[in-house]
């Protein structure tokens, strides 16, 4: 039986970039090595680890990795991201405030300001489909 998520292993073409992920999403480092490294994003431990095979730009799809950033401290993170030099993804599409970036290989990363309950509320007052299905 799953019980939740283990971790997340992200591909990286050059060592591991911690200053981004470690100083403005939060995470903490659990160990570095000269192929890789660790950290830990609230309780998801996140694998990054080298890889020559690694994409060179980022995927045509919407999907991404989410980071939690208290929303008191959500205008500060952003700001950290912005000025680090990262390429700033999409334009936010959702309810309260996220920021959509790219890591030097290209993964898609985002901070929201909120989390899943705020984005069911905000589906319940403001529906963008018909036949949503609420589970609870």
């Amino acid at each position: 039986m799953i019980t939740g998520l283990n971790h997340i292993t992200l591909a990286v073409r050059r060592r591991p970039f911690l200053p981004l992920l470690c100083g403005d999403t939060g995470s903490e480092a659990l160990a570095r090595w000269n192929k890789g490294a660790y950290l830990l994003a609230g309780d998801v431990w996140l694998c990054l680890t080298l890889d020559e095979r690694t994409r060179s730009s980022p995927l045509p799809e919407y999907s991404h990795i989410a980071f939690s950033v208290p929303a008191a401290r959500f205008d500060d993170a952003a700001a950290s991201i912005r000025a680090s030099g990262v390429a700033v993804g999409q334009d936010n599409r959702s309810e309260g405030a996220s920021l959509y970036f790219l890591d030097p290989d290209g993964h898609k990363l985002k901070i929201p300001a909120g989390d899943w309950q705020t984005r069911l509320a905000a589906m319940r007052k403001e529906p963008w489909e018909e036949n949503i299905q609420y589970f609870d």
